[in-house]
């Protein structure tokens, strides 16, 4: 089970592939999403003793290691990386199959339906060494020819350049940001669709509806500034007062990022559903005697509440108790665990200020639960919008009984480098164990999502 390496490893897309296909296979979700990944655990607990700017140096390499040369990157036939996706899952009949958007509450979805889910986004790596993080100006044409030949190569995609110094700072520091969006499902998807969708069986589009200004470039190019996370599209382009704090700390002499002025809007690079894929799934579903069904939510973690609430039905109604709450960050999650100690999963987009009220807003609206389990995914700056270690552990404050860390060390966020390894003990040190249960089906889900949809109004289902 592996990706080709000219797609990130590090990235949610890929997580979350490896993550539902590891989960159908019967397996836990390695860290980083590889399962030699744990070797490299000890070395993230001595780096961790290292100064700031060193382990920040760490980071960057480390992340910036999965970058690709131009050269092979325009090489690329991304029927091959379908057919590489693919590959990763169980050769078995589904009743349904997900296609689209990112979420890391779809993963937990897939897991409690029995899905597989194709991902129409994908990160593309691609090195580079001469564009400063705070440099937008310079990053918009830096790799115009390399897009051009990929995009000749490669006619059923889009391409989304993006480039965020905020949260990417030590990550864009060596590698350009190349995200691909499918228009097509292509033959690997249909391929892989035919062999083992049931007759009859349904495909999911998630559709995550997340847009962003951008800048086109060329025709099927865009250039993003920014992503979803600790800022706004308009503090990116038009400036905020913390920004020009953040860019001291860095030796950076200015108070705001002077970036494209951006002609247009584009679904978001990372999580937005680019809709040109519909009308190709719709078209495929006709001609070969599939449902298409639309789960449609406006940002990422708007999932989240509703696909926790299904887990605690679904634990209550097998008799289990429902009071563990396991809080999930970007790429730190494992539906196979989950389940395994009867954990309701609550995914968030990243450990944002955003991110914090919304699973604040989630626990204060439910039941209470006894104990919570909080990761955060550690990207290893104090960017902008990051929720502070206080605020996490107001959310801690929660729980009835004891509200903790799973995996980070609070005086180390958002530098510590161990939580990518660390996350899979806390998992495996939690007390209870359960037999993986047989999946819930699709209508048993409709009427679940019909009598409780007044409390997911960010989320719609249509056939």
């Amino acid at each position: 089970m592996k990706l080709p390496r000219e797609v990130a490893a590090f990235d949610s897309a890929s997580a979350m592939v490896v993550a539902t296909a590891r989960f159908l296979h019967n397996r836990d979700t390695p860290p980083m999403g590889r399962p030699a990944g744990r070797l490299l655990g000890p070395l993230a607990v001595a780096a961790n003793r290292l100064p700031i700017r060193l382990r920040e140096t760490i980071y960057s390499l480390a992340s910036g290691a999965e970058a690709r040369p131009a050269a092979h990157m325009t090489a690329l036939d991304i029927e091959d990386v379908a057919a590489a996706i693919a590959g990763l899952y169980p050769r078995r009949r589904y009743p349904a199959v997900a296609v689209g958007s990112s979420s890391g509450a779809l993963v937990h979805l897939c897991a409690a339906l029995g899905m597989a889910w194709l991902p129409q986004t994908l990160l593309l790596p691609l090195r580079q060494r001469h564009v400063p993080p705070d440099d937008p100006m310079r990053a918009l044409h830096a790799f115009d020819a390399t897009a051009q030949a990929l995009l000749a190569r490669n006619p059923d995609f889009v391409l989304h350049h993006m480039h965020d110094p905020n949260q990417d700072r030590l990550t864009s520091q060596r590698m350009a940001y190349f995200r691909v969006k499918r228009t097509r499902l292509g033959p690997a998807y249909e391929r892989f669709l035919t062999q083992t969708l049931d007759a009859g069986g349904v495909l999911l589009l998630a559709e995550c509806t997340r847009r962003w200004p951008t800048t086109r470039v060329g025709e099927r190019h865009v250039f993003q500034f920014g992503a979803v996370g600790g800022l706004e599209p308009q503090q990116y382009h038009e400036g905020d007062p913390r920004i020009a704090a953040y860019l001291r700390r860095y030796g950076v002499e200015q108070t705001r990022w002077e970036a494209p002025a951006p002609d247009g809007e584009s679904p978001e690079a990372e999580w937005g559903f680019e809709p040109a894929l519909r009308d190709d799934v719709i078209a495929f579903a006709r001609r070969h005697g599939y449902q298409v069904r639309r789960l449609v939510f406006d940002d990422p973690d708007d999932l989240s509440p509703l696909v926790a609430d299904l887990y605690r039905w679904w634990y209550r109604r097998r008799g289990l108790p429902a009071d563990h709450l396991l809080a999930e960050s970007f790429m730190l999650l494992d539906p196979w665990w989950a389940l395994r100690t009867g954990c309701v999963p609550y995914w968030s987009t990243f450990p944002v200020e955003h991110s914090a009220d919304a699973l604040t807003r989630y626990l204060e609206q439910s039941d209470a639960y006894d104990y919570l389990h909080l990761m955060l995914f550690c990207h290893g700056v104090e960017s902008v919008g990051l929720a502070t270690v206080d605020q996490w552990k107001a959310v801690l404050d929660h729980a009835r009984v004891a509200g903790s860390f799973a995996g980070v060390d609070p005086g180390r966020y958002p530098r510590d480098l161990a939580t990518f390894f660390r996350y899979q003990s806390a998992l495996r040190a939690l007390p209870n164990r359960y037999p993986i249960p047989e999946p819930l089906s699709l209508t048993e889900f409709g009427r679940f999502f019909a009598e409780h949809r007044h409390r997911y109004p960010a989320v719609r289902i249509e056939n």
